[in-house]
């Protein structure tokens, strides 16, 4: 039976582990012991860390697997790309890896191969003077811990005054011994979809954000297609097309974020794997395949086929949370039946504790729509978040 490697068993891990199942792989599925959904699901579970790329490679090796792959998160790219190196799998390079999870490194790419991004400074956490040398970026700044997913270690600045706060939360929340510090680009945020194959990307799905304003924005929601005019699709495509070559990006999912201001896409940063939040279901419904199965078809060595046979197919999503820490007394789900909601997902019970959302991991469930028009998806979308009631006390 060919043997696929999941690193990962978190909730964006589950649709890629349970389309595995379907295809008939046996699935090895990687995690650090914890109250994880993938792991009931698994054919077999190692409780390993997978950032630990020496012990994920023995095992790899022990299991022969055909294919490696993860979800929705950064932590593990490295050791995707060192397993891949090894054992001479298809998907992401181990040089592209180390590229892909460092913000430093990715910026420094960028610049050299002349993708528009924000002005930026490598800063030590020993530098004594760190106003003198981030002397000529201009307020407001966004400090970056260069090696953590999602959301975390990343802080806006307005003020010298706020400098030590954030430079002590960035320190919690990174490996490093510096950080990076750039220019916070006022602007519109959204972002895109992407695949890079046998050295092509065979798509690119630029879509809106929903966007959650606390210390920095954090994605709670997507849609596509996103209202762009012709030319700011066609930049924001050439941007991450270059994005993709300075990181060696290759045979993976992709990731992008970007800010548009003044008619012109910056690239924010670009991630070697599908996006969480519902992303990879935004893109198996707009172009009507699975995209999981293309993830995985991809790992395996097989020609993923990205060819377009259905009606594009608009869609929204969003995620449901919390608005304080406690416990879930009931929830309650009053929509009725309805093709166009395509998922509605709880990822808690009554009797769970939950908490106030600030990231991504404090998502506790999310609904999915579509619809004939973007603006049908949308309403549903809302109406129908408006009809799930969740009681936390």
């Amino acid at each position: 039976m060919t043997k696929i490697m999941i690193l990962g068993a978190g909730i964006y891990q589950v649709p890629l582990i349970e389309t595995a199942k379907k295809m008939g792989l046996y699935t090895i599925v990687v995690s650090i012991p914890g109250n994880y959904p993938g792991f009931a699901l698994a054919d077999k579970v190692y409780y390993e860390n997978t950032v630990d790329e020496d012990k994920i490679l023995a095992i790899a090796k022990k299991e022969r697997i055909k294919g490696i792959v993860t979800a929705g998160t950064d932590v593990c790219m490295k050791t995707v790309g060192r397993v891949c190196d090894a054992m001479g799998l298809n998907g992401l390079s181990y040089e592209a890896s180390k590229v892909a999870v460092d913000k430093m490194l990715m910026k420094s790419r960028y610049e050299e191969y002349g993708v528009r991004t924000a002005r930026f400074r490598q800063v030590s956490f020993d530098d004594t003077d760190i106003k003198k040398t981030v002397q000529e970026l201009e307020f407001p700044l966004i400090f970056k811990s260069v090696d953590s997913s999602g959301s975390r270690g990343i802080i806006r600045v307005d003020s010298f005054e706020e400098f030590d706060s954030a430079i002590q939360y960035v320190r919690e929340n990174t490996r490093k011994d510096y950080f990076l510090v750039e220019e916070f680009i006022e602007g519109e945020e959204f972002g895109a979809q992407a695949f890079a194959y046998d050295g092509n990307v065979s798509f690119i799905l630029p879509h809106g954000d929903y966007v959650y304003q606390g210390d920095t924005g954090v994605p709670i929601g997507h849609y596509a297609p996103y209202n762009l005019s012709e030319e700011v699709i066609e930049d924001a495509k050439m941007q991450l097309r270059r994005a993709v070559k300075a990181m060696g990006l290759d045979n993976c999912a992709i990731n992008a974020d970007f800010i548009l201001k003044n008619g012109k896409t910056y690239v924010l940063e670009i991630g070697g794997r599908c996006g969480a939040t519902c992303l990879a279901e935004l893109v198996s419904i707009y172009y009507g395949f699975d995209y999981y199965e293309k993830i995985l078809r991809t790992a395996l060595d097989e020609d993923p086929d990205f060819s377009f046979k259905k009606p594009r197919t608009p869609n929204a999503s969003h995620l449901l949370m919390s608005p304080k820490d406690g416990v879930i007394k009931s929830i309650e789900n009053l929509n009725g039946p309805n093709d166009n909601i395509c998922d509605v997902q709880f990822d808690y019970e009554p009797g769970d504790k939950v908490h106030k959302f600030h990231v991504g991991p404090d998502r506790i469930g999310h609904i999915i729509t579509k619809g004939e028009t973007l603006e049908a998806a949308q309403e549903l979308l809302f109406k129908a978040m408006d009809n799930i009631k969740i009681e936390v006390e």
